[in-house]
């Protein structure tokens, strides 16, 4: 077996693709077509405690389960109550377990509330800022809005007390909108935030699509973020990459994989147990086996995966010789791809990581050294 890292995580793909929403811009719809005899996709209960049991007998002290999709609450709260019964059963004394579920929200109610409170789930929202924005691309199958769904499911959460985090796609459309998306946000009473370019080619002409930013506005979206963010002496909002950031600047790893010299943290398992080294590349080539025909254990050691963590410390010479290379080590290598078609070049999004370092050095030297004089307690 040729891995020697060992995983943080499972992503797990519980409905597969299936979603409830017909968000325009979604990266995951077409996987769909691995699957071409199954019109509906669910985690059965075989798949689901196999894939508990094996992943607890090799992490030994903590083991986290990322829940995503599609959309995972399709598969109904009885599904994750076996869920925390089967964590429960196969769990070793002393053992931590924690699970996130990634969410667009719309089917959350007190009852889904309240359990994720009692097994403290960290809960992801899906949202890309004020119905403007958000009902844009992010639609149901009728082309309706959906952010008054998300909004009640948010409410939810917070009435119950569940701790949350948003998502927000940062498209061509709201790349232009970074103070009013943020002052929505920030009104909604979300304290941690991440923002995900959106980067798709058109598969008809090959071109990037018309949801996708550029580099450009990818880099002034977050420089103004940063300012927004970095007002205060010691910021009350946690913004993923910037809070990343400054543990690197303090001489730590921050804790996002794009960040990080190497991939391989973790797998993604889909519906029926297969797995693949990353959700964005659910693919063929990427596919390393089937937990239900071969170990768990084996596959995340295969030679197949540690080659393709290894590959994100190979980027291009430009990136060798950047100033900023110990900063985000090239970037996550499906933005290389959208550059130049392989992982052994520069981002797509160059310019903007380039934009947003050269602009935001300095302050973060500042919160790197407050943050360590603190004892890590700014930013949290």
């Amino acid at each position: 077996m040729a891995g020697t890292q060992p995983i943080s995580s499972l992503l797990i793909k519980p409905a597969g693709p299936d979603c409830n929403l017909a968000c325009e811009y979604c990266f995951y719809t077409p996987k769909r077509a691995l699957y071409p005899r199954e019109k509906r996709h669910r985690m059965k209960r075989q798949v689901a405690e196999e894939m508990i049991r094996q992943y607890l007998a090799m992490s030994p002290r903590e083991a986290t389960f990322a829940w995503q999709g599609g959309e995972p609450t399709l598969m109904g709260l009885d599904f994750f109550r076996l869920v925390v019964a089967l964590q429960m059963k196969h769990g070793r004394s002393g053992q931590v377990v924690a699970n996130a579920l990634q969410t667009n929200g719309t089917l959350l109610d007190d009852e889904w509330a309240r359990f994720l409170l009692r097994y403290q789930f960290l809960v992801g929202i899906s949202i890309d800022g004020p119905p403007e924005v958000h009902d844009k691309w992010r639609v149901d199958f009728g082309g309706g809005p959906t952010l008054a769904k998300v909004l009640a499911g948010l409410r939810a959460l917070q009435r119950a007390g569940v701790d949350h985090n948003a998502l927000t796609m940062l498209t061509s459309h709201n790349a232009d909108k970074a103070r009013l998306i943020w002052e929505f946000l920030r009104e909604q009473g979300i304290d941690f935030l991440q923002f995900i370019p959106c980067l798709e080619r058109d598969p008809a002409t090959g071109e990037m699509s018309q949801y996708s930013v550029t580099p450009q506005q990818w880099g002034e979206f977050m420089c103004e973020i940063f300012d927004l963010w970095s007002a205060p002496e010691c910021p009350e909002t946690y913004v993923r990459l910037f809070n990343d950031l400054v543990e690197i600047y303090a001489g730590g790893e921050g804790p996002s994989c794009m960040l990080k010299e190497r991939c391989g943290e973790y797998v993604v398992i889909e519906h029926n147990g297969d797995v693949y080294a990353c959700d964005f590349f659910v693919d063929p080539e990427h596919y390393a086996g089937n937990i239900m025909k071969i170990p768990l254990a084996e596959l995340v050691a295969s030679a197949k995966l540690e080659e393709f963590a290894l590959a994100k410390g190979k980027a291009g010479p430009e990136c060798q010789t950047c100033p900023w290379w110990g900063q985000c080590f090239g970037g996550c290598p499906k933005d290389r791809i959208y550059a130049c078609g392989h992982t052994e070049c520069a981002t797509y999004l160059c310019e903007g990581y380039r934009m947003l370092f050269a602009h935001a050095d300095g302050r973060l030297r500042e919160l790197a050294e407050h943050y360590k004089e603190e004892q890590g307690r700014c930013p949290t």
